[in-house]
């Protein structure tokens, strides 16, 4: 358990056996915990370094009191942490700069071979500092979904992650049970009529595209670094995701989880009323006083309606909005 401070198995049973056992000597440790006298002193000499234990003049040992121990263990840790985020922003910006005018060879990357595609799609995941995009079809090459050891630990520390599967997908052996579990843990799933590749995105700096198997017979794929191409196929995702359908928890026969596709969804009278009148010339402020809504209200269900119409600016909207009849009273 307290291996993520840095103790080995045995300074942590060492300690773990000091804490009942004050003023213990290094043989009544070693006959205790069936270790060799030359380990439990190795131990003990190690928890003295780090204060967790103190020894006296007759070679007696006792453990510090864990909440200050641990607490400055802890805390030594998390300063550690601190620091190396710090360098790491520094050094993805001497990245981004470095890149910055690079020739194309320095921006994509070829990669070929399975444990390879599957070791840089680990990768990818691993690198990235909010979110992870990615797209899902079948058949699964180098790693098949259930077995993406990156993603819970990415979850953890709070990567978000969204994903986009071919309705075909949904057919594959075990697939639904992976999708459950994944919507359990946080992580937003749509599902497509057809996905247009496979593709993993990590923030806007990584993203690893599969290619077709080569004329040796194995699969291969891209890594591309920030780039044009990059921005494209965040666009593209982007794109994707806006049209396709949410995947969503119900409950199944028993109470347990189940997998539903939200149906097609449009906007509500209220939401008509709003676009007539905005598309009317009227602002944001007079719309709002005139239907009793606050201007917060007002706005989030205008982002509501881009997110449904799949645009980014209000005048996409519009004119999504006058080609769909969305400002037609609703139907009683």
């Amino acid at each position: 358990m307290l291996d993520a401070l840095g103790l080995a198995p045995d300074e942590e049973r060492v300690y773990r056996a000091l804490i009942g056992r004050p003023a213990a000597t290094a043989l009544l440790l070693a006959e205790l915990l069936a270790l060799t006298p030359a380990h439990v002193d190795e131990a003990l000499s190690r928890l003295v370094d780090w204060g967790l234990a103190s020894r006296s003049a007759e070679d007696r040992f006792t453990a510090a009191p864990p909440a200050m121990a641990l607490g400055a263990l802890i805390g030594r840790r998390r300063d550690g942490l601190r620091t190396a985020e710090q360098a790491l922003v520094a050094l993805a910006e001497e990245h981004r700069a470095a890149m910055t005018g690079s020739s194309i060879t320095d921006l994509i990357e070829i990669v070929t071979g399975v444990d390879a595609i599957r070791h840089r799609f680990l990768q990818v995941q691993q690198a990235a500092r909010t979110q992870v995009r990615t797209f899902i079809t079948a058949p699964f090459v180098a790693l098949p979904p259930d077995e993406n050891t990156a993603e819970p630990v990415a979850l953890e520390r709070g990567v978000l992650f969204r994903a986009v599967l071919d309705r075909e997908v949904l057919a594959e052996p075990g697939i639904v049970r992976d999708a459950v579990d994944s919507l359990r843990h946080g992580v937003r799933l749509r599902v497509a009529d057809h996905v247009p590749m496979k593709l993993v995105l990590a923030d806007a700096d990584l993203g690893l595209v599969p290619l077709a198997v080569t004329p040796a017979g194995e699969p291969g794929a891209v890594l591309l670094h920030r780039s044009g191409l990059l921005d494209a196929l965040d666009a593209l995702f982007e794109t994707v995701w806006h049209t396709a359908r949410p995947l969503e928890l119900s409950t199944g026969e028993g109470g347990t989880d189940a997998l539903t596709e939200a149906g097609p969804q449009g906007p509500t009278e209220l939401d008509r009323r709003i676009l007539g009148l905005l598309l009317a010339g009227v602002t944001d402020l007079t719309a709002a006083a005139q239907l009793g809504l606050s201007p917060r209200t007002l706005h989030r269900r205008l982002r509501h309606l881009m997110d449904l119409a799949g645009v980014r600016t209000r005048m996409q909207l519009g004119a999504h909005a006058v080609r769909n009849g969305w400002t037609e009273p609703a139907e009683s």
